[in-house]
């Protein structure tokens, strides 16, 4: 038996036969070519056939795992029409070099380039790179991509994965994923996320040729890699899946129950949305509304901000979508790990703590009327709430609000209907929470960001993998902030709800309820867990 450990995606159990996947290997030399303009020529061609690829691409993410996913495909459609990328390619050809190795070259360049950024997001691009650089590659040297061939689900192993690779294999025949490298946040992650695939990433397991057929156990929920466990063992995680699968199915019996606790109080259990999409996955979980709607979805992987009737249009579907329940969008959190390079967003030492969320959008306000418009237009529709991110000060409060007023000003004037819209901060700053008997006065709600708000309190960056061992989520400073909230908000009939990773941890449920929270909003995947479990304080 071998055991292995990694970074847990999803929780469950999946058993199966490994499936070693390597990419298809050739020869790739440096050769001298001797009619460069046919070779410019195939070059171009295989570039426009890497499009056509990633536009079927795209079209099958959109069906399998939604808009939010698929973008990686647009994005990287983006790239290969990339000015600087495509011309360092032919000058390399023009000197003379095959095409092939030329883009393998330049790619290795853009992609070095790319991992040594500060920024994660723009480090993440590296990866990016380096598969459309492989796509065309593949398609001059006449390889095509590599497909599982099995006839039964298997466990996948894999050095790492690509999104194209992700997204092109039979879905039907991958029980879950495990991969040596990748990150919680990467696209293989959030594919496996999308798809319920209890999956590992960062794993240390050796990808050995052996292993091949072999039987394994991904434990989602202990983050184990169990290769060739014996008859005992495997045994004992049959058991444990098959518990996990009743369990799961049981919980299909608490859709149109209440959030209630035994002595009667009531919890609301909201959802975490990345856009209109991931609506259905809301109504199919029963979620109780939205309680955070990422409205930066909209603005990245783009080269211009969206306009106000596109950003109208997707809160209106919302809004009309969740027919009455409540929807709290959050007003643009661009910055850190998100990037949109047309705001004008430079690199900083620190970029978790730089020019990100509110302080973009006051510092451009052209920008925050246009999102605020919108929403204001939406909120005819439904039942809107906006929440602001990165609040620290009572001041930043009172020149929003002078803003929302100056708009829906516009709004009357110009005789354009609107809805009856709650105002609600994030605290996800310690100094928001400290303060938040004063803020308190000038909202009707606060939704604690846990994320942020534990990186801020402990002084540990959330993406660092090294600092992962002592980064304690449920370190009692963070729950003295979050307590010193709940009762703050409470003093002044502002409700409370959390909105970030915490309020899916079911170990935490009954401190939250004892704390009096008002509110918890998760991915709609736990909305069900997290019913059972306030039904039973």
């Amino acid at each position: 038996m071998v055991k292995c450990t990694g970074k847990g995606v999803l929780k469950g159990i999946a058993i199966g036969k490994i499936y070693v996947y390597r990419k298809k290997e050739f020869a790739l030399v440096r050769t001298q070519v001797d009619d460069i303009e046919a070779e410019l020529k195939r070059f171009d061609l295989a570039v426009d056939e890497a499009k056509n690829q990633l536009e079927t691409l795209y079209q099958e993410a959109l069906e399998t795992v939604g808009e939010k996913e698929a973008k990686i495909f647009e994005v990287h459609g983006m790239m290969l029409e990339d000015e600087g990328y495509l011309e360092d390619i032919k000058n390399m050809i023009r000197e003379n070099c095959n095409a092939e190795y030329a883009v393998k070259e330049v790619g290795s360049n853009y992609s070095q380039m790319f991992a040594a950024m500060d920024n994660e997001y723009m480090r993440a691009r590296s990866v990016d790179i380096l598969d459309i650089s492989d796509k065309v590659i593949n398609i001059l040297a006449g390889v095509g991509d590599d497909s599982i061939k099995s006839d039964e689900p298997v466990i996948l192993l894999a050095d790492d994965l690509t999104p194209s690779e992700t997204i092109s294999m039979d879905k039907d025949k991958v029980l879950a994923f495990v991969t040596i490298h990748g990150s919680a946040n990467s696209h293989t992650a959030i594919l496996a996320r999308s798809l319920n695939l209890p999956s590992l990433v960062n794993t240390d397991v050796a990808l050995l040729e052996e292993y091949q057929g072999k039987t394994a156990v991904v434990d989602g929920f202990n983050e184990e890699f169990i290769i060739n466990p014996p008859d005992d063992v495997l045994q004992e995680l049959t058991e444990k899946r098959d518990k996990w699968i009743e369990e799961t199915e049981s919980l299909k019996k608490l859709i149109g129950e209440d959030n209630v606790t035994t002595d009667g109080r009531r919890i609301n259990v909201y959802c975490n949305i990345g856009g209109v999409d991931d609506v259905e996955r809301v109504l199919e979980s029963d979620g109780g509304g939205i309680g955070l709607f990422r409205s930066e979805f909209l603005y990245l992987g783009r080269d211009t901000c969206p306009s106000e009737e596109e950003q109208f249009e997707s809160y209106k579907a919302v809004l009309e979508k969740m027919n009455g329940k409540k929807v709290i969008i959050r007003t643009l959190d661009i910055g850190a790990d998100k990037k949109a390079d047309y705001l004008g967003l430079e690199p900083e030492e620190n970029p978790a703590m730089g020019y990100r969320a509110i302080r973009i959008c006051l510092d451009q306000p052209d920008i925050f009327r246009t999102q605020l418009r919108a929403i204001y237009r939406a909120s005819a529709y439904g039942t809107a709430s906006i929440m602001f991110p990165m609040i620290i000060s009572v001041d930043e409060i009172r020149k929003i609000k002078v803003i929302v007023e100056e708009v829906k000003q516009e709004l009357r004037d110009a005789e354009i209907p609107m809805g009856e819209v709650e105002l609600g901060i994030m605290i996800e700053t310690p100094a928001a929470a400290v303060i938040s008997d004063e803020l308190a006065k000038e909202v009707e709600f606060f939704s604690i960001g846990t994320n942020d708000l534990t990186q801020y309190t402990l002084a540990i960056d959330r993406q660092n993998q090294r600092l992962e061992n002592i980064c304690d989520t449920h370190h009692p400073a963070i729950l003295r902030l979050i307590q010193m909230t709940i009762e703050n908000g409470h003093k002044e009939n502002t409700w409370v709800g959390i909105c970030g990773e915490l309020a899916s941890d079911t170990r935490l449920t009954k401190t939250f309820v004892d704390m009096g929270i008002d509110e918890l909003s998760v991915s709609p995947t736990y909305v069900l867990e997290l019913r059972k479990k306030i039904r039973e304080i």
